[in-house]
């Protein structure tokens, strides 16, 4: 079949084989009673033997398709979503093809990704990939210091993964060389545009001048999208590989629920709801870092075995609660959607959306990581009143009912509790209990055995804590609604946001898309946390929910605009007209 973007491979989970019969240059013939591995897609012994030591036995349905197609040498239009593989689908061959090359310092392959949690990710990929060949690989991102890149990049670097806007300060700084760039990457190509960076795109690719293989992957096509990639790639073979692709004749088993609770109850309902569900892991999404940490720190002391991530920690943190979480000695994580990306855990049987995505297929990307593989899994959401609209648009793009759900009563929570309770009493029966026996027998002789007993469990849970913080939910509730609880003015809506002051106007080039995508990129926060930006002549001027001010400020200090220091603060005016607007 051909769309314009050259022979289409249509990859479900039982065969991978190219629709039309056709079968791509090299690539593996599949059979029903084949097993497909990396060596046989073509890759050499020591990135195989690499790639096993890493734990993984047999390539995804991505990989399986695109490592062949780019390893003979052909453009790639990678259409997968999270959790399918596609970082090693580009990286290995790349890698492949740069073993038989005599490399000379400058860079060889250049990645660009929409945020620096991404490209600290690919970058660290390309690394570990690419240890036995000796690869060298830096990746350059905003809030990291500009003139260590730069030391690093004149010693030599083979690997170069970055932002759109560190990478363009690169290139007109004049300390980046990208004219011996033979591998070209794109990844989550559809969230640059959305961030506004596709002018930022179009200059990066004008300073590729020499031959180059160029894959693009994304998790949608937007029309936008496919007019770049026209552009940009040469005959590509377009490969895409569905959603949640689960075994013929199964079905995806993930109940969704939403609760409608207001700002002020989220915290109490989810202690709550985890209460009644009883997770064996989660992972719990949040807006912005700051809230992340808040939520956290919050179920940590409620006794949860719980870690954060989020773009302020680095890769060694990131790895450290990946381990944790592996291997059970963390059963919930509290994230940022930014730093999820490329989360790869099988065994989630809950998600949580503490704070609702703004756009439906986000929305998809999230439930998707439960339920994987035939398990069963939920994706419980939590919305605020002005927010109720939003349930039939997520059941609109997931064709699946939604349940609305009541937050559970402090019986129903109890009830649950209690058997809990229970099945800790019986596992400890076989333990020694000697020092308590005499005592035992004595209070029997003394009591009623049924009284003692209940004593007993009134003491170990009010002990352990759990009853009391099943009981915060009523307890906020009926205390009487505080003043951001009321139906609000205007003028308290719009205490919510501040006002930001950014050194850089339209006289040095300063778009609202590009300010726009420079936040959201570097800061990680929430596209819906970034309101009006005013642009001036020498200055900007951009409204930000107050939960996320620290987040922006920090992840802004020190970065630079076309060669330029940027300075930004809090507005010293008002906070006011923060709704957004298109100027």
């Amino acid at each position: 079949m051909y769309d314009g973007f050259g022979v289409t491979c249509s990859t479900d989970p039982v065969r991978h084989t190219t629709s039309g019969g056709l079968k791509p240059l090299g690539a593996p013939v599949s059979t029903e009673s084949e097993t497909v591995t990396f060596a046989s897609l073509g890759l050499d012994e020591r990135l195989t033997h690499e790639v096993a030591k890493l734990g993984y036995d047999t390539p995804t349905p991505i990989q399986e398709e695109a490592i062949p197609l780019m390893l003979n040498g052909r453009d790639v239009l990678g259409l997968a979503g999270t959790g399918t593989g596609k970082t090693a689908a580009f990286a290995l061959p790349i890698i492949n093809q740069m073993a038989t090359m005599k490399l000379n310092g400058r860079p060889v392959c250049f990645a660009l990704c929409p945020t620096r949690e991404l490209a600290m990710q690919v970058a660290d990929n390309f690394r570990r990939y690419g240890k036995p060949h000796g690869i060298r690989v830096l990746a350059v991102y905003g809030g990291s210091p500009m003139h260590l890149q730069t030391q690093v990049l004149r010693r030599g670097c083979d690997v170069v993964v970055g932002t759109p806007g560190r990478v363009l300060d690169h290139l007109r700084r004049k300390t980046m060389d990208l004219s011996d760039a033979k591998f070209v990457v794109m990844d989550e190509a559809d969230e640059m545009l959305d961030m506004g960076f596709q002018e930022d795109i179009e200059s990066i690719f004008e300073n590729l001048t020499g031959e180059r293989q160029t894959a693009l992957f994304s998790a949608t096509f937007p029309h936008h999208l496919q007019g770049m990639a026209k552009r940009l790639l040469k005959d590509p073979i377009k490969v895409e590989v569905k959603r949640q692709a689960l075994e013929e004749g199964e079905e995806a088993k993930i109940t969704q629920k939403a609760y409608l609770v207001p700002k002020r109850l989220k915290r109490a309902a989810l202690v709550r709801v985890l209460t009644l569900e009883d997770p064996t892991s989660t992972l719990v999404f949040c807006r912005t870092r700051i809230e992340v940490d808040e939520v956290a720190a919050d179920l940590s002391q409620r006794g949860y075995l719980v870690e954060a991530l989020h773009g302020g920690l680095s890769q060694v943190q990131r790895d450290r609660v990946m381990q944790k979480l592996r291997a059970g000695r963390a059963n919930l994580v509290v994230a940022t959607d930014v730093a999820a990306r490329g989360l790869d855990v099988d065994h989630l049987s809950h998600v949580v959306n503490y704070d609702i995505p703004a756009a439906a297929e986000q929305y998809v990307h999230r439930i998707g990581r439960t339920g994987r593989a035939g398990r069963e899994g939920t994706a419980i959401s939590f919305l605020e009143p002005s927010q109720r609209r939003k349930v039939r648009m997520f059941e609109g793009i997931t064709k699946r009912a939604i349940e609305r759900c009541e937050v559970p009563t402090l019986q129903q929570v109890g009830v649950n509790r209690l058997g809990e309770l229970k099945k800790q009493i019986l596992s400890s029966l076989t333990e020694q209990s000697g020092d308590y026996t005499d005592l035992a027998a004595e209070l029997i002789e003394e009591n009623e055995a049924t009284s003692i007993i209940a004593a007993l469990l009134r003491m170990a849970d009010e002990a352990s804590g759990t009853i009391q913080y099943v009981r915060e939910f009523d307890e906020v509730r009926h205390k009487g609604e505080p003043r951001d609880s009321r139906k609000r003015t205007t003028s308290e809506t719009d205490s919510d946001w501040t006002r930001l002051f950014i050194d850089v106007g339209s006289e040095s080039g300063m778009r609202p898309g590009d300010l726009f995508g420079a936040i959201v990129a570097e800061s990680g926060v929430n596209r819906g946390a970034v309101g009006n930006i005013k642009i001036r002549d020498r200055f900007s001027l951009v409204d930000v929910q107050e939960g996320a001010v620290d987040d922006v400020i920090h992840s802004l200090r020190g970065a630079s605009w076309r060669g330029r220091k940027v300075t930004i603060r809090r507005d010293r005016g008002l906070k006011k007209d923060a709704r957004r607007s298109n100027d």
